[in-house]
């Protein structure tokens, strides 16, 4: 198992969707995944230690564990099938261990609440883990002449506008 942190929440532009990022402890490699937007904010609110003033759902559960004495050890991303994601919240009680299955984002969103790592299986890293993109480096432009011919077409469209046609101006 590989320990991650939760890096980041994201927000597609496009499409408006939640995008939990974690990072791989020690490297740059990193698991996206995506989930809902509810889900986003009560991540966000664990990270962000944010009181809602009335119990919502993941502080309904750990409150619920607390009352029952039950220990949450950590949550454990442990397949992908199918593009989707799984995870188990992993307990203890009475000297007795429990595996609960959750949805990553309800996992984490726990997770972040008590403070618990997180972790994910070797598989599922090797799935669907990423690597940053690398920059690219002013030797590595095209041999055309590099990035300022890339932009030439850019630059003699905003040299061409009239903008006093646009402001009514003669």
């Amino acid at each position: 198992m590989i320990e991650v942190t939760v890096e980041s929440i994201r927000v597609s532009l496009i499409n408006q969707q939640r995008l939990v990022v974690l990072r791989e402890d020690g490297t740059q490699r990193y698991l996206p995944i995506w989930i809902g937007p509810f889900e986003a904010e009560a991540i966000t609110m664990g990270l962000q230690g944010t009181d809602a003033g009335r119990p919502l759902t993941h502080d309904l559960l750990r409150n619920v564990l607390d009352e029952l004495g039950a220990v949450a050890k950590h949550i454990h991303i442990n397949a992908l099938q199918d593009e989707t994601f799984f995870a188990q919240v992993v307990l203890s009680m009475n000297g007795d261990s429990f595996e609960i299955d959750s949805r990553p984002s309800d996992a984490i969103a726990l997770a972040v609440r008590l403070g618990v790592p997180i972790y994910v299986s070797d598989d599922v890293m090797d799935q669907a883990g990423q690597l940053p993109a690398t920059e690219i480096e002013g030797d590595d432009l095209p041999a055309s002449g590099g990035i300022e011919d890339q932009l030439g077409v850019f630059r003699d469209f905003v040299e061409g506008l009239d903008l006093d046609d646009i402001t009514g101006e003669a």
